[in-house]
């Protein structure tokens, strides 16, 4: 468990019922009750009348405390701010969705959530499932006769149960299933009609200790030496760090057997900061995709770690096909694959595969070689790598320094980096540093991600700060005022160039294919004519909006004051205008057709 995971608790002050008489027991009650007893914490909701009764239950049964309710403004808010919660603390959220058409609209987040393997119990809606008690129109409307297909090729588990002592047991087994690695979220759907169902007295309630989370699996002692006897005898040993825990421990025994076996080590951005990357064995910036540096370290190992990384085996096409070396794979990413979503990735080779989460094997792995626990990292203050040119106009890689020297002071978690970032501008030196992509590539997401992540870190002394594309932003504008509403700080900078620039890249490549202007790249993707004020819209909603601001040394400034601002318990938006642009190998990969050499070059 991190750090962050014990912060949060209740906040203070803010939407506190009038005390409620005790006026009966409702079947909403007993699943209000129900969340307090597996200890979740908040629920993220936009209001809908299929749930009337269990928001009843939150305000008046259990009095808005624990779980507290968090309102936001769309769906997918809701379902982002519970996924950057999860990134944080490792730990569920819930999450409240409107019978058929608020699930609708969390889908994408929802998927999000599934791909990037985060913990997550949503409740949803519907009903009369009894179709004598609907009302005219609306409630058949808001009826589904199997609404968790909708997200079931996307969740762990789903399950509508029609009575209490059903959702009892429904609500408890999701809450598990959750948790129990790999993890993904699950939903339970509750009928109206068992809502408001008035009951006798409270039903007893299971004490989840007596239905306790499935513990990791335990490689078998024969693979755990083999492993063990691998990379004692590698002389070129690698290790590829994929989807790690944000345990400091953990963390401190990845160094001390990376140092152990003198192995190189390779990260990514797709998942959350997992080794320092200023450390001597650290081969390279880590970032979406290999570049020469990585595709050589794999192309030069005899054995290769590989600990839950996403898409393994694309990440071996790229550095130029199935490698001599021995692969060892540690992931239970198997277990959720199935044949709706293509998240599963290319299929990875491994020689030795070890089904359980890549910490627990990897301890063992370290006991076995003799291997001490290591040093846990500290709290430091962000390390940029690069240095700001005052005059110089913004691009992915000058406000990547502006912001370092802004911030070098600060102990911060990036939450959000754009898919333009340059790898090389920024160190992680704690597993808090840095959080990772959205999953799924589902645009939207960064905002409220952003808003959860801040609740999680509410406390910690950490400064949740996002870059997001100007795209996400606005799809995901109005997840900013949840954080406003319940004085959430954090910084985030919009990487704001006026365009979906991905889309710009792949129009030039077609463009170059079939020898057709290339200056015609820009039409349908370039948000411009009129300029939107992105600070004005935060600024609309609550939060401190600063900006528009074009230069190096201007963004040194707004950031500065943004972190002051924050500090003091603000939520602050920075619209920094940047110029169209990715960095050249992140361009070059994103367009590379199957059939073209990977970062070998030749």
């Amino acid at each position: 468990m991190t750090d962050a995971s014990k912060a949060g608790g209740k906040l203070a002050g803010i939407d506190q019922p009038l005390p409620s008489a005790d006026n009966g027991v409702w079947g909403s009650d007993v699943v209000a009750q129900m969340l307090r007893t597996l200890e979740i914490p908040y629920v993220a909701l936009n209001p809908g009348s299929s749930f009337r009764g269990l928001h009843d239950s939150l305000v008046n049964h259990t009095g808005n405390q624990e779980p507290q309710m968090l309102l936001c403004l769309h769906e997918e808010h809701a379902v982002a701010l519970a996924h950057g919660y999860a990134k944080v603390t490792e730990r569920p959220m819930g999450v409240i969705l409107h019978s058929n058409v608020g699930l609708m609209h969390g889908t994408m987040a929802i998927y999000n959530a599934w791909c990037d393997r985060v913990p997550m119990l949503i409740l949803g809606a519907t009903g009369p499932v009894d179709a004598a008690l609907r009302r005219p129109w609306i409630d058949w409307l808001h009826t589904a006769k199997d609404q968790g297909a909708l997200i079931r090729p996307y969740v762990k588990w789903d399950d509508q149960p029609v009575s209490v002592a059903a959702a009892i047991e429904a609500l408890t087994r999701a809450a598990n299933l959750t948790r129990t690695a790999p993890c993904g979220p699950t939903y339970v759907c509750l009928d109206v009609s068992m809502q408001e169902q008035r009951l006798d007295e409270m039903p007893e309630l299971p004490d989840p200790k007596r239905f306790a989370v499935a513990s990791a699996p335990v490689p078998a002692a024969n693979d755990i030496a083999t492993a063990a006897g691998w990379l004692s005898t590698a002389k070129a040993p690698l290790m590829l760090m994929g989807r790690m825990s944000r345990n400091p421990q953990d963390w401190a025994r990845r160094v001390a057997l990376a140092e152990h076996l003198g192995a190189q080590v390779l990260t990514d951005i797709k998942t959350g900061a997992s080794f320092p990357t200023n450390h001597r064995l650290h081969v390279t910036k880590p970032g979406f995709f290999l570049d020469e540096a990585a595709g050589a370290a794999i192309r030069a190992a005899d054995v290769i770690l590989a600990l839950d990384c996403v898409d393994l085996g694309g990440m071996l096409k790229q550095a130029g096909g199935l490698p001599a070396a021995k692969i060892i794979n540690i992931s239970p990413d198997h277990q959720l694959h199935n044949g709706w979503s293509m998240d599963h990735q290319a299929l990875a080779p491994a020689d030795l595969h070890l089904a359980c989460p890549p910490d627990p094997a990897l301890h063992l792995i370290a006991d076995a070689l003799g291997v001490g626990a290591g040093e846990p990292p500290r709290d430091l203050p962000a390390l940029p790598a690069l240095s700001a040119d005052e005059d110089r106009p913004l691009d992915v890689v000058s406000l990547a320094a502006a912001m370092g020297e802004a911030l070098c002071d600060e102990v911060i978690s990036l939450v959000r980096l754009p898919l333009g970032w340059a790898g090389e501008s920024w160190h992680f030196r704690h597993p808090l540093d840095y959080l990772g992509i959205d999953g799924g590539g589902g645009i939207a997401a960064g905002p409220g991600m952003l808003v959860g992540a801040a609740l999680a870190l509410k406390g910690t002394g950490r400064l949740p700060v996002a870059v997001l594309g100007d795209g996400d932003t606005l799809m995901g504008i109005s997840a900013l005022w949840t954080a406003a509403h319940y004085q959430l700080p954090f910084v985030a900078i919009v990487s704001n160039n006026r365009s979906f620039f991905n889309d710009e890249i792949h129009q030039e490549r077609v463009a170059k294919q079939r020898q057709r202007p290339v200056e015609n790249k820009w039409i349908g993707q370039r948000i411009a004519e009129p300029d939107i004020d992105l600070a004005a819209m935060a600024r609309a909603q609550g939060l401190e909006g600063i900006g528009p601001v074009e230069t190096t040394a201007d963004l040194k400034r707004a950031v500065r004051d943004a972190t002051i601002l924050a500090r003091k318990g603000r939520p602050v938006l920075i619209d920094a205008r940047v110029l169209p642009g990715y960095n050249p190998a992140m361009t070059t990969s994103m367009t590379r057709h199957p059939s073209e050499k990977g970062p070998e070059g030749s």
